[in-house]
């Protein structure tokens, strides 16, 4: 029999963040009762009332969702805006580096996600802007899960890019490495003179 390791892992994971995931799940879905709101300040503009703060009236409670400390998401709704902040987990140096890495490539390309900001709140990662707008064009469960499968996936991919990091080093060092070492007769494997 063959095991794909990959996908039991994945699998693995996906059940460990099921809680947290669902959580997030649904106070997103709660949030996202959002609707058309003219801003009180500006005549015939309709800017997203979480970005602007114009009117504290119109801003509610944010909620603030933690796995732990490294790993978190930050929801704050008004009246007619979504903001949805996440903090990444970062293990090590290494992951830190990767996820800034990662961020960036996807804030750089904002315009094609629609509803990625291309700053995100301080403290966290990468944040989201949904406005009235999007949940009229798109659906609102589809917006949802498309932040849950983000959640699920950027793991896996830090996960993948310092797999792959380590063993890019390992070469490199390897092949660095080889010339300094005294020819042998034998072969790696064996390791003996």
């Amino acid at each position: 029999m063959k095991y794909n390791i990959g996908r039991m892992i994945n699998r693995k994971l996906v059940s460990i963040l099921r809680p947290y995931l669902q959580c997030v799940r649904s106070s997103l879905t709660a949030a996202l009762a959002v609707s058309n709101f003219a801003s009180q300040t500006s005549e015939r503009h309709n800017v997203p009332e979480i970005e602007a703060a114009t009117s504290p009236e119109l801003l509610l409670n944010p909620l603030t969702i933690a796995r732990n400390e490294n790993e978190k998401v930050l929801i704050e709704p008004s009246v007619n805006s979504v903001r949805v902040s996440i903090r990444i987990k970062q293990a090590d140096e290494i992951e830190h580096i990767l996820v800034h890495k990662f961020t960036r490539f996807l804030t750089q390309r904002a315009e094609a996600f629609f509803i990625l900001r291309r700053k995100p709140v301080k403290g966290y990662d990468i944040s989201f802007l949904i406005t009235n707008f999007h949940t009229e064009a798109m659906l609102k469960h589809k917006l949802v899960d498309f932040i849950i499968q983000f959640m699920e996936e950027v793991d896996k991919e830090i996960s993948e890019m310092k797999l792959f990091l380590n063993a890019r080093a390992r070469f490199v060092a390897e092949s660095f490495l080889t010339p300094l070492l005294p020819q042998r007769k034998y072969s790696r494997k064996f390791m003996q003179p």
